[in-house]
């Protein structure tokens, strides 16, 4: 996971204005909002890299209630077009979600209710994924 996050801190596009990283406090008001608690991966990810500028795709954030991809709202919109209840999406691509499950493993939902899981982590999925787009 420490490769995985030098590595797309190393691919940074954000410049000289990047994004606050979110806090504890935070992450607690966001899982309290969605009524569940973020797996593992998710945490970290949103503590140590959720502000990063990677090319074209837009995972979700937490520190910024303003934002388009603050994850209350995108789950919330992701949820009404039928992404199960159970999985939270980290990105959103055209009408399909990147989603994450329980147990940290990363699906990509496009319109069927079955998920099934492409990549073991989401730092597996940010180096397959998020840092060639």
């Amino acid at each position: 996971m420490f490769d995985e996050i030098d590595e797309l801190k190393a691919a940074d596009q954000s410049g000289d204005y990047p994004m606050e990283l979110p806090n504890e406090v935070q992450l607690v008001e966001v899982e309290e909002q969605l009524l569940m608690a973020m797996p593992s991966d998710l945490r970290t990810f949103q503590l140590t890299v959720s502000n990063l500028v990677i090319g074209s795709l837009e995972p979700v954030t937490i520190a910024d209630p303003n934002m388009h991809t603050y994850l209350p709202e995108v789950a919330a919109e992701a949820w009404s077009q039928g992404v199960p209840r159970h999985l939270i999406p980290i990105c959103q691509r055209g009408e399909d979600y990147y989603v994450i499950r329980e147990d940290n493993q990363i699906g990509l939902w496009q319109g069927f209710d079955d998920v099934e899981p492409k990549w073991e982590t989401i730092w597996d999925w940010a180096m397959e994924v998020w840092l060639i787009s």
